[in-house]
C-alpha cells in the first residue's frame, strides 16, 4: 500500500509540479524573448532609419537652398553627386510620378515607376520610411524618402536606400545569444523547480506514512510538523485525529465495560428470582418480593435499551422533533409530581419554582420532559440524602432559562470539559451508560438552545438550558 501510494505521488504530484513549473517558465521565457526580439529589432531598424532622415534631411535643405530654381532633370544631369555626397546609402530620385530619374548604383528596375508606401507619401509632401524586398537584392532594405519641393510645390522625391544585409546578420546574433540564454534559463529553472517540488512532495510522503501507519492501528505515531503551512497543518490535523481516536477508544472500552456491567446486574437478578420462584417452595410474601424486583430490574433493563435507542437515533440524524406549542407550565408540574415521590424516597428536598407569567414555548414537549427528568434523575443520583434539588425556570427577553441545581457531590474539574461527550463517565459517575448528558445536550440543540454545567466538587451542580420562546433550528 505505502510503495502503491508512494509511486502514485512520485508520478503525479511531482511530475505535475515540475510540468506546471517549466511551463510557466517557459510561457514566461517565449513572451520575454519575444518583446526582446521585437525591441532589438526595432532599435536596430530605427537607428538607420534616424541615420537615413539626417542624411536625406540635409540633401533636401541643400537643394531648397541652392538648386530649387533648376529644373531637376538638369540636376540629374550636372550635378546629381550633391545628392549623394553626404551618404553611402543607395540614392534614388524620381519625379513628380514617381517616375526613376537616376539610381546611384545603376540597378535595373522592372518598371521605372516606384508605387511603394514611401514614395507615395513622400509625392504628398511628406517624408516616410518604408521596409521590404526589391527585386534587385535577396535581403529586404529599409528606404527613407522625401518630397523636393519648389515655392510649396512637390517637383519630385529623394530616396536614401539601404539594404539590411549587415544589420540582419547582428540582429541574428543577438538572437541567437538570447536564445541559447533561454535555454540556459529554462534548464537551471527546471533543476530548481525539481528541488521545489520535492520541498512539498517530501512533506506529503512523510505525512501519507504516518496516516498509513495510524489507518494499521498505529495510533501512538505522530507526524513531524515542519513548516506552519497547509502540510503542516495536515500533520497537526492527524495528530489531532490520533489523540481523538485513542480518546474515543478508551471512551469505548469503559462504554463495553460499564454496559455490560450494567445489563449483567439486572439479568443475573432476575434470573435468579426466576430460578428460585420456579423451585416451587416459595411463600406468598417471597413471591411478590421476587416479582417486584423482576418488575423493577426488567423496568431498569428497557430504561438501559430506551436509552442506547435514544442514542442511536440521534447519531445516524433518524430523530424526529415534533414541534408545537407547549405549555410549559404543566410540563414542570408533571415532572414534579412524576419525581416527587423518588425524591421522597431519598429524603431529598426537592423544590420546584417558575415566574407565573411564563410564556409558552415553541417545541417538543415530549422531549423537553425527557431533558427535565434526566436532568433531574441525575441530581438525584449525586446527591446524598437530606440533599437540597430545585427545578427553576424563568424568562429572560426571548429565551426561557430553566436551572437544575443540586449540593451533591460536584463534578471534578478535570472532567467538566468532558461531561457532555458521548459515553464519558466521570470518576465519580453512577451514570449507566455515559449518555444522559448527551442526549440532552442534542435535544436542546435540536430545540435551538444550548445546554451549560456549572459544578464544584462536594459543593454540588447547576445545569442550566436555555431556550428560545419561539422556537430554534432542528435537525
Amino acid at each position: 500500500m505505502g510503495i502503491y501510494l508512494e509511486e502514485i505521488m512520485k508520478s503525479s504530484i511531482k511530475k505535475r509540479l515540475v510540468g506546471n513549473f517549466m511551463l510557466i517558465i517557459i510561457i514566461t521565457v517565449l513572451i520575454i524573448e519575444f518583446f526582446l526580439f521585437n525591441a532589438i529589432r526595432n532599435y536596430y531598424y530605427k537607428s538607420i532609419e534616424e541615420i537615413l532622415s539626417n542624411q536625406i534631411a540635409f540633401s533636401t535643405e541643400f537643394y531648397r537652398k541652392y538648386f530649387s530654381t533648376s529644373r531637376l532633370e538638369d540636376i540629374v544631369i550636372d550635378d546629381v553627386d550633391l545628392f549623394w555626397r553626404q551618404t553611402s546609402a543607395q540614392v534614388q530620385i524620381l519625379d513628380n510620378e514617381g517616375k526613376i530619374l537616376m539610381d546611384s548604383i545603376g540597378a535595373v528596375h522592372e518598371t521605372k515607376f516606384i508605387t511603394s508606401g514611401d514614395v507615395l507619401d513622400a509625392l504628398k509632401g511628406n517624408k516616410a520610411t518604408w521596409i521590404g524586398k526589391v527585386e534587385y537584392d535577396t535581403e529586404p532594405v529599409i528606404a527613407v524618402s522625401s518630397p523636393l519641393k519648389v515655392e510649396g510645390e512637390v517637383v519630385g522625391v529623394l530616396r536614401f536606400i539601404s539594404s539590411l544585409r549587415e544589420t540582419n546578420k547582428i540582429i541574428m546574433s543577438i538572437y541567437r545569444l538570447l536564445i541559447v540564454l533561454g535555454i540556459i534559463v529554462v534548464v537551471i529553472s527546471g533543476i530548481v523547480s525539481i528541488f521545489l517540488a520535492n520541498t512539498i512532495v517530501q512533506p506529503l510522503k512523510e505525512v501519507t506514512e504516518v496516516a498509513e501507519k495510524m489507518a494499521d492501528g498505529q495510533l501512538k505515531v505522530r507526524s513531524k510538523k515542519k513548516f506552519d503551512d497547509e502540510i503542516g497543518k495536515l500533520s497537526d490535523t492527524l495528530n489531532y485525529m490520533a489523540e481523538e481516536l485513542i480518546k474515543k477508544e478508551h471512551l469505548k472500552n469503559d462504554f463495553i465495560s460499564s454496559i455490560s456491567h450494567e445489563l449483567r446486574t439486572p439479568l443475573t437478578s432476575i434470573k435468579g428470582w426466576a430460578i428460585t420462584l420456579n423451585s416451587g417452595k416459595v411463600d406468598q410474601s417471597l413471591l411478590k418480593d421476587g416479582l417486584n424486583i423482576i418488575e423493577k430490574e426488567s423496568d431498569r433493563l428497557s430504561d438501559l435499551v430506551e436509552e442506547l435507542l435514544d442514542f442511536s437515533r440521534y447519531v445516524s440524524g433518524r430523530i424526529t422533533i415534533e414541534k408545537d406549542e407547549m405549555n410549559l407550565i404543566e410540563s414542570i408540574n408533571q415532572v414534579e409530581k412524576q419525581l416527587k415521590l423518588r425524591a421522597k424516597e431519598k429524603n431529598l428536598d426537592f423544590s420546584v419554582s417558575y415566574d407565573s407569567d411564563l410564556p409558552n414555548i415553541i417545541g417538543d414537549e415530549n422531549r423537553i420532559k425527557q431533558v427535565l427528568i434526566n436532568l433531574l434523575d441525575n441530581a438525584f443520583k449525586f446527591t446524598d440524602e437530606g440533599g437540597r434539588v430545585s427545578l427553576s425556570a424563568a424568562k429572560d427577553g426571548d429565551y426561557v432559562i430553566i436551572k437544575v441545581k443540586d449540593n451533591g457531590q460536584g463534578i471534578h474539574e478535570e472532567d467538566l470539559p468532558y461531561i457532555k461527550e458521548k459515553f464519558y463517565k466521570g470518576k465519580n459517575s453512577n451514570s449507566n451508560t455515559g449518555l444522559g448528558l448527551s442526549i440532552c445536550d442534542e435535544i436542546v440543540k435540536l430545540h435551538g438552545g444550548h445546554m451549560d454545567i456549572k459544578s464544584k466538587l462536594n459543593e454540588g451542580t447547576t445545569v442550566i438550558v436555555t431556550l428560545p420562546i419561539r422556537g430554534g433550528c432542528s435537525k
